[in-house]
């Protein structure tokens, strides 16, 4: 590896955060870095196959009975897909404190595995990509990162909108009925998990925020195109990347039975425009949702790449698509003409690299803010997975297809993107504060 910095990369267990610090870890270790993840055992081996070492660690004791594959999703599919039904202001009592109850007992149960690691690596610099504070980095004394690659409204100011409400920009009704419940479902567990952060040698958290701010380097993943209009200036050493695609681990070749010509103006002339359709790997786990859409989606004159989920086996397609558990997104989002998402950050914002429009059917967390923000900017529509007709979804495909000026400047919106080149700027900013030390400010 040479004598370059030793880089701990520290993402949230899911495939969006870990994804984007993959980019930035492909830049660095082209440049001599030593980059190691700190993943959960349930990810052994990815990132092992992609190049990086891997430091191993559990956010929740091992089960008594041998963990079956796929059977977690299935279990949470089960027990909380009703509740993503339900307006975004009543699941924060019955959907997001108890899911911020499991992510701060995680960070409770791994402190002193971390610690152990963290001693072990002696990192010249830890990136953290996750949404709730772990004391072992912050009080480590060593540099450290926070990456936000969740909706930038994570980082809160009076003038957007709360996160996780799916509220528009332009309005503002709602958002202090909104808060107010947050702070009367969240206030309590926010405290202890503050007194429990204090105890363990960090900061005070800021007021109901689970995470803290860097002091060194902040990142946040979302376009200048799309993002938020603040009343308050962020500090100098926050910093956005306007994307954060991985290199492809293989070309991806267009499967026999979806080549053919585009019907671009829907007329029957051609074998139908070629559409990505993705849930990410939770959503696409609710199997009669995934059969649902795609009944509606077999009815169109398009063609569909799609990603199946952890669900696969019991995931059927239409003639009309083709799909398997994982597909090689970053290698397949240049070939399409739209993208229908479930709205997670890290899709929406490679949609926005490759200059895709898209259809955005959120599920839970950050998604309803993606969907909105896309939606009231017109780079796509907001549509309700569980309650849309099919005249609703088709209409939406068809009218965004057909929209000739939006795609112009969707793939104008994605040159200008990739030409700021994020994964890079990220690299850049990381190896300055390894080699200073000192705060990487604008």
């Amino acid at each position: 590896m040479g004598d370059g910095p030793v880089v701990m990369f520290f993402p949230e267990g899911a495939y969006g955060p870990t994804n984007n610090c993959v980019g930035i870890g492909q830049v660095l270790r082209e440049r001599g870095a030593r980059v190691v993840f700190v993943v959960e055992e349930s990810f052994a081996g990815t990132l092992e196959k992609r190049g990086f070492e891997e430091a191993l660690m559990r956010l929740t004791p091992p089960p008594e009975e041998p963990e079956v594959p796929g059977q977690f999703w299935k279990d949470f599919i089960r027990e909380t897909a009703p509740e993503f039904r339900k307006p975004t202001v009543e699941q924060l009592s019955t959907f997001l404190r108890p899911t911020w109850q499991a992510i701060v007992d995680g960070a409770r149960h791994v402190e002193p595995r971390l610690r152990e690691i963290v001693d072990d690596l002696r990192p010249d610099v830890i990136v953290e990509d996750n949404v709730q504070a772990f004391p072992a980095i912050v009080a480590s004394g060593r540099p450290w990162v926070r990456i936000v690659s969740c909706n930038p409204l994570e980082v809160r100011d009076p003038g957007i909108p709360p996160v996780f409400s799916g509220y528009p920009a332009g309005d503002r009704a709602g958002w202090a009925e909104f808060r107010d419940e947050f702070r009367r479902t969240h206030g309590d567990l926010w405290g202890e998990f503050d007194a429990f952060v204090r105890d363990a040698g960090a900061p005070p958290l800021p007021e109901l925020e689970f995470i803290h701010e860097s002091p060194w380097l902040n990142l946040y993943l979302y376009p200048e195109e799309a993002d938020y209009g603040r009343s308050r200036t962020l500090a100098q050493t926050w910093h956005r990347l306007d994307s954060c695609v991985r290199e492809p681990e293989a070309p991806f070749e267009l499967p026999d039975r979806l080549a053919g010509d585009v019907d671009r103006d829907g007329d029957g002339d051609g074998d139908g425009a070629l559409i990505y359709f993705s849930l990410g790997s939770l959503g696409s786990a609710d199997v009669d949702l995934m059969d649902r859409l795609i009944a509606i989606l077999a009815e169109t004159p398009h063609r569909y790449v799609v990603s199946k989920g952890p669900q696969a086996e019991l995931v059927e397609l239409a003639d009309n698509m083709w799909g398997e558990e994982l597909v090689p997104q970053p290698a397949i989002l240049p070939r399409v003409d739209l993208v229908i998402t479930h709205g997670g950050n890290n899709t929406v914002t490679e949609a926005f690299h490759n200059g895709k429009p898209m259809v955005v059917l959120p599920l839970f967390w950050d998604q309803y803010d993606n969907a909105q923000r896309v939606d009231e900017l017109g780079y796509g529509v907001r549509v309700a997975p569980y309650t849309c007709s099919a005249e609703e979804l088709t209409g939406a495909i068809d009218g965004l297809l057909a929209d000739s000026d939006l795609r112009r400047g969707m793939k104008m919106i994605g040159e200008e993107i990739r030409s700021r080149d994020g994964r890079t700027k990220a690299a850049d900013l990381l190896e300055q504060l390894a080699r200073t030390g000192e705060p990487v400010t604008a």
